[in-house]
């Protein structure tokens, strides 16, 4: 049992400034990652200009700030890093070599990557509902490091693709964020790593299956579109994608995306809670309905800052591209749609103070509305944006 001293301790270190919580083991992330800048910038330099090393450095700075914050995230950059670089000398700059080292085949190619980020990736998500079902602290906890490892083996993936196109053909090169293949992937991870985030910062992992539910739902589109369409195949990027501004609107772009499909799936968990006092399934095991309401809109509100972040960086791209910020493209407009709505959702909640159930259905229908203006318009519509086809 704590004393009152050590309470009184520990709470006036929740209270110290940022910089002075920092230990040693921080400032010797901070090291390794600014090494590890240095070393990619001499190896790679020739590949870059002056934005993109402004993008190396920016990401440096994300990437340490990040694992100060959210310490758990050092380790898994580490082991990220640490794969990748070992499908990197696996490889020793010949692409046949994917198919000849068991290593590489069976493991840490960007496909067997992707595979295994697949398969963990589904079972995280029947390992959460049985933890639900069962009330076992010990399978949730399985379930969490399932969904760590999975984000992890999907981010070697896509640091491997990158290798892999420039092994390709240097024309080839770039990264990983160009195509619907790679962008599931990508949300995938983000989608999990928010999750995963949260899910400490409340303390509770019942909420897991649902939100790996949705990321089951695009590993289950990522296979087809594989195997179906042939897609994971890297191809040269189309002209209009060849900018350094997909390096920064697209990761933003999901950042957004993997809030909104979390607070979708968060609002599913709260209607299915209903009235508490029948202390039905879900009642009875799932955590209080102000907790879900406080993620989901935490959720909402972060998702909101970095999709009006990437619709601006997307304005500057048509500038840039099309000599245009803003042309009523099919895809713009309702990039515009979506943007109104979690606005309306915010202004709904901040100025009137709704909550539960109304604000729940408004998410899921919103997540619909995001599906079909990333999805949908490709499929359904023309325009500028037409480059994304199924």
């Amino acid at each position: 049992m704590s004393t009152p001293q050590e309470v009184m301790d520990d709470s006036e270190f929740a209270v110290l400034p940022f910089w002075k919580k920092l230990t040693l083991t921080d400032g010797l992330w901070a090291i390794i990652m600014a090494l590890g800048t240095v070393l990619t910038y001499i190896n790679y330099s020739g590949y870059m200009d002056a934005y993109e090393v402004m993008i190396l450095v920016g990401t440096l700075i994300s990437i340490v700030s990040l694992g100060w914050r959210w310490r758990p995230t050092q380790i898994l950059v580490l082991v990220v890093s640490a794969l990748s670089l070992f499908a990197m000398w696996l490889y020793a700059g010949d692409i046949a070599r994917g198919e000849q080292s068991f290593f590489l085949k069976f493991l840490f190619s960007s496909q067997s990557a992707v595979m295994w980020m697949s398969a963990l990736f589904v079972m995280a998500t029947v390992a959460y509902f049985w933890g639900l079902t069962t009330r076992s602290d010990f399978i949730n906890r399985v379930a969490s490091g399932m969904t760590w490892c999975a984000a992890a083996m999907g981010l070697v993936g896509l640091m491997v693709r990158w290798l892999e196109s420039y092994l390709i053909n240097p024309d080839y090169g770039h990264i990983p964020v160009s195509n619907l293949y790679e962008v599931f992937i990508l949300f995938s991870i983000v989608t999990a790593l928010l999750y995963l985030y949260y899910e400490q910062r409340s303390g509770t992992k019942t909420l897991g299956g649902f939100v790996l539910l949705i990321i089951s739902a695009a590993v289950g589109f990522l296979l087809w579109y594989a195997f179906g369409k042939e897609a994971h195949i890297i191809q040269p990027l189309v002209p209009a994608l060849q900018s350094y501004w997909m390096k920064i609107h697209v990761p933003a772009n999901f950042i957004g995306y993997g809030c909104f499909a979390i607070a979708a799936m968060l609002g599913v968990a709260l209607l299915l809670i209903g009235d508490r006092s029948k202390r039905g399934f879900f009642a009875s095991r799932l955590p209080d309905v102000a907790v879900i309401d406080d993620l989901q809109y935490k959720a909402i509100a972060l998702g909101f800052a970095f999709f009006t972040l990437a619709t601006i960086l997307g304005a500057l791209w048509a500038a840039e591209a099309w000599g245009s910020y803003w042309s009523w493209d099919p895809k713009e407009t309702w990039a515009l749609i979506v943007w109104l709505n979690y606005a309306a959702w915010l202004h709904m909640r901040l100025t009137k103070g709704w909550r539960g159930a109304t604000m729940a259905w408004w998410s899921v229908i919103g997540l619909f509305v995001t599906i079909f203006a990333f999805l949908g318009v490709n499929m359904f519509l023309s325009g500028l944006h037409s480059y994304g086809e199924l």
